[in-house]
């Protein structure tokens, strides 16, 4: 196919054109990801280093905090460089790659967490044969076609943004190249591109949802009804406490983002919801997962000791 783009790079608005206001964003977006590196990546050292954390359970976990490095990486880095600029440009290569890497990490994430709430499921309802279901070969499975969809899903969205002619404004309404802002911009016809937006994307989020949602429906009436133990129920909760919470941090924005419809003007709401998800999530995870599990704890201040007093 002909390629029929002519425009050759994009304008990103940003957050604001404020420049005062930029300077503090850009400390407060700054620390933000910073936090995000060192949080995640104690995480996953710490699942990596630690031999009693080598279960399915961290293995996700060690893939979750992978993705939020990786996330935060794909827009953060962009919006800061365009706080200290006063007009931020992105080739239009360039904003593809952000488009395409931004929905593969996204979509990527919500299906781990249906994996992982399947695994919760496992351990509790079934502890006998968790050892035999959850087994490593099992658990590499699951991320590889955790990940494999997740790609393939970011590459129909890229393919069919990509194949748009742009040939009028160049101004993304956005911080990031965000599929909506774009075809806001495209001289074709996107009637296409946003039935895909809409039914795979809503397909792509809800399927991991339902699996949570039922997985976690047989764990409640499993405490309720098998676990006779205060203790262990206190364990259970907390262990799913913090998936939930996380499940709930990532839901919520993305369900305001892409399942309900586009009213009047709704960029400014839409970048700010994007924030929450693409920036915040990945900085407040690795807390959320450390101040509930005591293990991961013991695990960190282990590590700590050891680099502190012993070097190593």
């Amino acid at each position: 196919m002909e390629n029929q783009t002519e425009v050759s790079e994009f304008i990103l608005i940003g957050l604001t054109n404020l420049w005062e206001l930029q300077k503090t964003l850009f400390t407060l977006f700054l620390l933000l990801y910073l936090t995000t590196l060192l949080g995640n990546g104690a995480i996953v050292a710490v699942a990596i280093s630690e031999p009693q954390l080598h279960t399915p359970m961290y293995f996700f976990l060690g893939n979750l905090s992978c993705l939020d490095i990786f996330y935060s990486t794909v827009t953060i880095p962009k919006m800061l460089a365009g706080f200290l600029v006063k007009l931020q440009t992105i080739s239009f290569s360039g904003c593809m790659t952000q488009l395409h890497f931004f929905h593969f990490l996204g979509s990527t994430e919500v299906i781990l967490l249906g994996v992982t709430a399947y695994d919760r499921y496992v351990a509790i309802c079934n502890p006998l044969r968790y050892s035999i279901i959850m087994r490593k070969e099992v658990c590499l499975i699951l991320a590889a076609v955790t990940w494999t969809t997740g790609f393939f899903h970011a590459l129909m969205h890229l393919v069919m943004t990509a194949r748009l002619p742009f040939c009028g404004p160049n101004q993304v309404e956005h911080y990031f190249c965000e599929i909506k802002p774009l075809l806001k911009l495209a001289c074709g016809s996107t009637h296409l591109n946003l039935m895909l937006l809409n039914t795979v994307t809503s397909c792509v989020a809800m399927a991991p949802f339902v699996v949570i949602l039922l997985s976690y429906f047989y764990i409640i009436i499993f405490l309720l009804f098998k676990v006779h133990s205060q203790k262990g129920r206190q364990k259970a909760f907390s262990t799913c406490g913090s998936h939930l919470t996380v499940v709930a941090l990532l839901y919520v924005p993305v369900f305001f983002n892409y399942m309900l419809p586009s009213i009047g003007t709704v960029a400014q709401r839409e970048m700010l919801v994007t924030i929450i998800y693409s920036t915040v999530t990945p900085v407040l995870n690795p807390l959320i997962y450390t101040l509930r599990n005591q293990e991961v704890k013991k695990a960190l201040q282990k590590v700590l000791h050891r680099k502190i007093f012993t070097g190593r």
